[in-house]
Formats: C-alpha cells, structure tokens, sequence
C-alpha cells in the first residue's frame, strides 16, 4: 500500500470534491437511468458540479505551476506535461476503450471522431445524446493544462508580472463573458434551440475556460501576496458562511429566475452566471484550505475516499448506469426505487473504485517513482520515499 493511497488529506477539498462527484451522479441519473427528478433538488443543481471541479482543479494545477515560479525554483513544461498525462489518460483511455469496445451497448446517436477523443478535443461540435458526452468537462481540463503554465512562463519573465497576471486573468473573465453572450444571442432561445446552446455555449471550451480561472486566482493570492492570502486564511468561517451564501444564492437564482421554462438558460445566466458561481465557489475552496474553517477541520464519513476516486467515479459511473437498467428491469427491480437507486449508484461507485485501484493507482505510483510532486517543480529525484505524495494537494 503507496503513501499515495494512505497519506494526510486536506479534508476540506475532500469535502468539495466528493460533494461535486455526488451532484454530478444525482444528475446524471436524472440524464442516463430515471428521466426524471430523483434526487429533488439535488438533480436539479446537479450539473453544477462539474463547475465546482473546474474551480478546484483550477486551483490545484494552478498552484503547482506557480509555486516553483513565486519561489524562484526551476519549472519544467515537460516534466509537467509528463505528470499530468500519467495522471488523466491511463483512466480516460480506458473507459474510452469500453465505448468503443461496446458499441452497441454505450453507444448512443452519434459520436466525435475517433481522432477527436484521443485528442480532448471532442466538445468542439459535441451536442447532447452522443457516445461519452461527460467526456466534455475534461477536454476543457486538458486544453487548461496545456495552455497554462506556457502562459504562466511568459507572463513571468516580463517585469511587473504579478500586476500583468492579475490583467490577465480579468481580461479572461471578460473574455468568457463576450464569448457566452455572442453565442446566445446566436444560438440562443429565439435563434434556434437547446441542442445548439449546448453546442455552441455549455460544451465550449471558449464558453467555460473561464470558470477555471477563480481557483487559479487562489493560487496568485497563495503563493504571490502572501500576506494578505494568510490574513484571509485567518476568516476561514466567515469564509465558510459567505461561500455557501453566495453558492446557494446562485442555486435559487437559476432555478427561479435565471432560466428559462422548457428551454435552459436565459441571456444573464449564460453571460454572468457560471463565473459567479465559480467566484462562489472558490470562496468555499478558500475555506477548505483555511486551518481555522470548519470546513477544514471536519472529516465527513467516507468523503476522503470518494474524493480520492472521484475521477475514476466521473469516468466510470455513466456507462455504469446505461449498463445497469437492463438488467436490473429484468429482475423486476424499479430503477426509481430506493433499491434500484441504491444498487446503481453501489455498482457505480464499486466500479470507480475497480478503475482507481487496476488502472489509475498503477500509473499514479509510477509518477511518484520518476518525479517529485512538489509543485510540479520539475525536478526528478532518486529517492522514491522522497517521490511519493505527501497530501491531497498534490493532483
């Protein structure tokens, strides 16, 4: 058993990460199995937990490029574009294996080009209904972390990078904002319908980069204002109370006000909202890493775990559930039922778990063998004690 599997957690990002694979699942069992609101209210804002992902996976990778940068220690692209392979494609592949595999039986209308999934370069013309649709979250992932730490880079090696970084990140957010409302008003509501929305706005990688962009900005204040990030750190339950204001604010917004009945979202919440409730919930993130929030100090049964499989659960748990209707209708099990519910999502989960144990852990304990995850720094070691992570930070 690896220190990656059994070293310290952070629990507060625990918390987060394994609240967002639950409201992921509650929404797609409303998507793939039941075709309607199992979950209540749950299912209904289940899809923002993608958006919470974004946000932490913002500040996570974020933080390993800017670490070494902020204290002057060499970064290396290659060893970072090395590390995040190891860490994303053994998982993704694989399931990307099984569609292919099973055509028949996860196949659904349609599906990208086969170059495009090798390539996360899928959601570009992804419409609802295709074969491996979640797949859409992580081709904006990947594209995030191949751009990033050259932007990082270059902005570094100007003078005033600290002033030109902050620009750059406001001048994104505004960017995402331009791209969401030209969309819409293109294919929006009165243009032509929903299956274009999703096209043209949810699925786009130039539609939702921004959403990443507030965990990126925890990692500026973290490693290059120290001093005001330590004084917020100190407010970790005030942060606590404002984030999940702001997070359930938003939540009630969308369903009573900023959509649009029978059709999705109306013109403000595609041009403002997704970066408020990313802003929302970085405030939570902040919580999460602050020592002194109850967030923080609090280790939710069973989160530390979901947390560490969540990837292999994201990946996993959808084919599971096409999988599963079948044969549990035979057997006379309703799918709507708490047995049936309670058989799939155990099934799901148990095959997330098969897929970070066979496949994920594998790789991941070969990266720790070849590098340092300090930061993603760059820089190898001999030691494998010394390669092996050391808290949940290290992603």
């Amino acid at each position: 058993m690896t220190e990656y599997k059994t070293a310290a957690r952070l629990n507060g990002l625990d918390t987060l990460r394994a609240a967002a694979i639950v409201l992921v699942m509650a929404y797609h069992y409303m998507v793939v199995v039941s075709g309607k609101n199992t979950f209540g209210f749950m299912t209904e804002i289940g899809w923002a937990g993608v958006d919470l992902f974004f946000v932490l996976s913002g500040y996570l990778i974020g933080n390993q490029i800017l670490s070494p940068i902020a204290q002057g220690r060499d970064f290396s692209l290659k060893t970072f574009y090395i590390k995040r392979l190891l860490r994303t494609l053994p998982n993704y592949y694989f399931i990307l294996a099984m569609y292919f595999i099973f055509p028949l039986a996860l196949g659904e209308k349609g599906a990208a080009p086969t170059w495009q999934f090798l390539t996360f370069t899928q959601n570009f013309g992804l419409r609802p209904g295709q074969t491996f649709t979640h797949s859409w979250s992580l081709c904006i992932e990947e594209q995030f972390y191949l751009i990033l730490p050259a932007i990082a880079l270059l902005i570094a090696s100007f003078k005033g990078s600290r002033q030109l970084a902050w620009i750059a990140i406001g001048l994104a957010v505004v960017a995402g904002m331009i791209a969401r409302s030209t969309a819409w008003l293109e294919h929006g509501r009165n243009a032509i319908n929903a299956y274009d929305y999703y096209e043209h706005i949810y699925y786009s990688s130039f539609a939702r980069f921004d959403e990443l962009l507030p965990g990126v900005a925890i990692a500026m204040l973290k490693n290059f204002h120290v001093a005001t990030y330590s004084k917020i750190m100190r407010k970790g339950n005030l942060l606590f109370v404002a984030g999940l204001t702001a997070v359930g604010t938003m939540f009630y917004l969308f369903s009573h006000f900023l959509v649009i009945p029978g059709y999705g979202f109306g013109f403000l919440m595609t041009t403002f909202g997704y970066p408020v409730l990313a802003t929302s919930f970085a405030i939570l993130t902040l919580s999460a890493l602050s020592t002194n929030s109850i967030l923080h100090r609090i280790r939710v049964p069973g989160a530390t775990s979901i947390a560490l499989w969540s990837y292999a659960i994201y990946l996993a748990h959808k084919p599971i559930f096409k999988l599963a209707i079948s044969p549990l209708t035979k057997m006379g099990i309703d799918t709507n039922s708490i047995l049936g519910i309670g058989i799939i999502i155990t099934v799901s989960i148990f095959g997330g778990w098969l897929l970070f144990r066979l496949v994920e852990t594998p790789f991941m304990e070969l990266r720790a063998r070849m590098y340092s995850v300090d930061g993603a720094n760059g820089r190898a070691t001999s030691n494998p004690a010394e390669a092996l992570p050391k808290q949940s930070e290290a992603a």
